[in-house]
């Protein structure tokens, strides 16, 4: 399994862009499926992008695309999210998620092996 730490959260204003990004240690020489996850106010988990370390596969949940970018860096440790455009419906607390293996077709936090502590993102109006 892997460890993974978020950061970058924060509050700004509608219209705002932020960066979040993950960093994961331990059994990082596997190929897992890296996601990033994210819990609206009274909402259930919901997938926000996925990419797959192995062949870079990347996917995005359609509330979000357009408006975000994954990315990995080169030693495949550090996963990023781009986000521009940010609404205040966008606030909640996001997480960093892996799976060991490869990203499906659909992102479910049901099936994600390990997680981070979360880092909240606030957009005011």
């Amino acid at each position: 399994q892997v460890q993974l730490m978020e950061s970058g959260g924060g509050s700004v204003q509608a219209g705002d862009s932020l960066a979040l990004t993950c960093v994961a240690s331990g059994d990082t020489g596997s190929n897992y499926c890296m996601a990033w996850f994210r819990q609206l106010p009274g909402k259930e988990r919901e997938g926000v992008a996925g990419i797959s370390t192995g062949s870079g596969r990347i996917i995005y949940d359609d509330s979000v695309k357009g408006r975000v970018t994954i990315s990995l860096d080169n030693a495949k440790t550090t996963m990023h999210l781009q986000m521009v455009s940010l609404k205040p419906e966008d606030t909640g607390v996001y997480y960093c998620a892996a799976l060991r293996g490869y990203c499906s077709s659909l992102l479910r936090y049901q099936w994600m092996d390990s997680w981070g502590k979360g880092a909240a993102v606030t957009i005011s109006s």
